[in-house]
């Protein structure tokens, strides 16, 4: 029974290491003695040299950006959860959401507003929050436009009691500690100098170190955010002050 379970975490870790609908893609799930005792999709992981720590303590969550989707080319392929893609039913892809939660979307242009669940990674493109499957993304009317701006709100886990159907909420949405990653360098002493100069204005900012694809990097991270809207609102901040690269990641 003990080795079918290990089994399993490493057959779960697999799929969500080869499966996301962001084919194409360097992805390798982040293995420490802190995160060793999380489920597969609890863990974090790498994206083409972007870290992504999934959220497991949800309240509230609500999050405003562009909606994409994806359709035939992933048909019928896993998703990172291990089930298999259906671009005809109602499910969507996001980078840290607990897989298996619904959320609601809603199209800020004309306020239609959908329910999916949860089943997958990505979308792994600079300013998307969400994929949206084929079905999910016609009722919304972006299939044709390809992306939309929407508003994504968390509503729980699906629960039925005598043919209602009613959402559970996790305990929280927000909460954690995050920072911003606003440049990578090649050169050790221009990230050492930025973080410098960041840190005066904002008070903390740090330089992390890692291999990719064979070549040391130096990352800047800037300050220490206790919820995601706030880390979220800072990269709108600092991508409008000359650092447009810049992304959430949670504070090491």
């Amino acid at each position: 029974m003990l080795s079918r379970f290990f089994y399993c975490c490493a057959l779960l870790l697999l799929v969500l290491v080869l499966s996301s609908c962001g084919g194409g893609h360097t992805t390798r799930v982040i293995e420490t003695r802190e995160t060793r005792e999380l489920k597969g999709w609890e863990k974090p992981y790498e994206v083409d040299g972007q870290r992504y720590d999934p959220l497991r303590d949800h309240q509230g969550f609500s999050q405003r950006g562009i909606a994409s989707w994806y359709g035939d080319k992933f048909h019928g392929r896993k998703t990172s959860n291990g089930e298999i893609y259906d671009m005809y039913a109602m499910t969507a892809a996001h980078k840290t959401l607990p897989l298996g939660v619904y959320v609601r979307v809603t199209r800020l242009q004309n306020g239609r507003s959908i329910i999916v669940r949860v089943n997958d990674r990505g979308p792994f493109v600079a300013g998307r929050i969400i994929d949206l499957s084929y079905a999910a993304a016609d009722k919304l009317g972006i299939t044709d436009a390809g992306t939309a701006p929407v508003q994504v709100q968390a509503l729980g886990y699906k629960e039925t009691d005598r043919g209602t159907i009613s959402y559970r909420p996790p305990t929280s949405y927000d909460a954690g500690s995050f920072a911003v990653q606003v440049g990578a360098f090649s050169v050790r002493d221009n990230a050492y100098r930025l973080a410098a100069q960041l840190r005066n204005s904002y008070g903390k900012a740090d330089v992390q170190t890692a291999l990719v694809n064979g070549r040391q990097m130096y990352r800047v991270r800037v300050g220490d955010y206790r919820s995601l809207e706030r880390a979220e609102q800072a990269v709108l901040d600092f991508s409008g002050s000359g650092y447009p690269g810049s992304f959430v990641v949670a504070f090491d």
